[in-house]
């Protein structure tokens, strides 16, 4: 089930709100009812698309509930040796369990390429979302061993911390110690709820209204071939996809803390109007945030961050890139994106730091621009090759720099593209925080039916709605 989808928004979504404001909020006052329906709504949620991987997503979530336990209980009696090794079996399991389903198919291809033995690959169905939860329990296991938090007595309670429907599918990344407090002490009001269906709304609006109509030119293009593709239709192509991915993600990252918020959470925030940045290290703090503080906090600071000697801060920087780029993807060209984002941010950081700071901030912003649009062809391609001749058309290596398709996408698109990129920028926060607060609300109140009802047209009227972060 996706949140764009009519079964969510018609039947699923006010059905668990009536049930969860009646029954939790009204009658019974209970937080253990509110956490029962919610529960029992978000294991509906990932059944409907996943009715085989629930069974295992119910295992990893049991099973690390109980070493979880487990290991707090050889802390407290001081058998450090036995917490230890329940910690380490503890990652062992959750990265197989990840590595296993998402990666098998891969390597085994891969080794199969190179011996020239004919293994065939097991071609398992990617489990939605198991990048994600399985992140989200490995932070839990990490920060209970570290002794950051307690381990959680409740099993239903931990199984809502996993499998929380607003960001099981697509993040943000939640981590336990972020959310503890809010799984048993929370209150709903009517300025949370209010303001996280504007949330939501706005959310879904990214994805339905931009992502798909920018997305399916995108897909258009790519599927054309760059035989005889055009510079200029490379690069609307790839302009197209770089404001998909963004409508697509922050979208969807949106819509999860808008029903954060109308269920009385408050999650972390996930992007920062990242098409701003005017560096390579700048985009990474407003792009995927809860992902970048995940492998700072349980990767790159363990391994000795930044405190260590040039080389091996440069060694645990590749590392953290190229799990990165494992993270996203079971293909080598996701890897390669993560190895390319390594190489610029040392780039950045040990060679043209001094320069970059004496280049014009508007010059920045588009050199910034470039490589990430350079970065996305090496994420969206089909494989590495075909990524390398789209970076080749858009760089030159064409018989044409237009032509009657890259013409005619420009024209009839270029609209769309102007709202695009405005609504990519800051352009709306700066125009309504110019209204007083009464100004402000009526706008608001103004524009967010309006903007449902868009939704509603385009979720019937369009055939094309992929949400690209599922595959991880």
């Amino acid at each position: 089930m996706v949140f764009s989808s009519a079964t969510f928004l018609i039947v699923f979504l006010p059905l668990t709100m009536a049930l969860y404001y009646l029954l939790g909020v009204v009658v019974t006052k209970s937080m253990a009812v509110k956490n029962l329906i919610l529960l029992v709504a978000s294991l509906i949620f990932y059944a409907w698309g996943e009715p085989v991987y629930i069974i295992l997503m119910l295992l990893s979530i049991f099973f690390n509930f109980i070493v979880g336990k487990d290991m707090e209980q050889a802390k407290k009696m001081n058998k450090k040796k036995k917490a230890r090794s329940l910690f380490i079996f503890a990652i062992i399991f959750n990265i197989g369990v990840l590595g296993f389903f998402k990666y098998a198919n891969l390597f085994i291809s891969t080794f199969a390429g190179i011996t020239g033995l004919g293994l065939r690959p097991l071609n398992l169905p990617l489990p939605v979302g198991i990048s994600f939860y399985t992140f989200q329990i490995m932070s839990y296991i990490i920060d209970l061993y570290n002794g950051n938090i307690k381990a959680q007595k409740k099993l239903f309670v931990f199984a809502l911390y996993v499998s929380l429907f607003p960001q099981l599918i697509a993040g943000p990344i939640v981590k336990y110690k972020d959310i503890s407090d809010q799984l048993m002490n929370r209150k709903e009001n009517w300025g949370s709820y209010s303001k996280g269906m504007n949330r939501f709304i706005i959310g879904l609006s990214k994805k339905l209204i931009l992502a798909n109509t920018l997305g399916s030119i995108y897909a258009s293009v790519q599927a054309s071939g760059t035989a005889n593709m055009s510079v200029l239709t490379a690069w609307i192509g790839i302009i197209c996809y770089t404001l998909q991915i963004y409508f697509d993600f922050s979208g969807y990252s949106d819509m999860a803390i808008g029903l954060g918020g109308v269920f009385g959470f408050e999650f972390c925030e996930n992007f920062n109007y990242p098409y701003i940045a005017v560096s390579i290290t700048d985009f990474w703090r407003r792009w995927h945030m809860s992902l970048s503080s995940w492998f700072r906090d349980y990767v790159y600071i363990p391994l000795g961050g930044n405190r260590c000697k040039v080389p091996r801060v440069i060694f645990n920087l590749m590392v953290v890139w190229l799990l990165t780029g494992f993270w996203h993807g079971a293909a080598w060209n996701f890897v390669l994106w993560g190895v390319y984002y390594g190489l610029l941010l040392i780039l950045e950081k040990y060679i043209l730091d001094n320069l970059v700071k004496r280049i014009p901030k508007i010059l920045r912003w588009l050199v910034t621009m470039i490589c990430v649009m350079i970065g996305w062809v090496l994420f969206s391609a089909p494989s590495i090759g075909e990524a390398f001749s789209y970076i080749g058309v858009m760089f030159g290596r064409s018989a044409a720099f237009a032509d009657s398709t890259g013409s005619f996408l420009l024209t009839t698109n270029f609209a769309l593209l102007l709202i695009g990129l405005a609504c990519a920028l800051p352009v709306y926060s700066f125009l309504i925080g110019l209204l007083s607060p009464k100004k402000r609300s009526r706008v608001i109140l103004a524009l967010t039916p309006l903007l449902f009802v868009l939704c509603i047209i385009f979720m019937i009227s369009e055939t094309y709605n992929p949400f690209l972060y599922f595959r991880f």
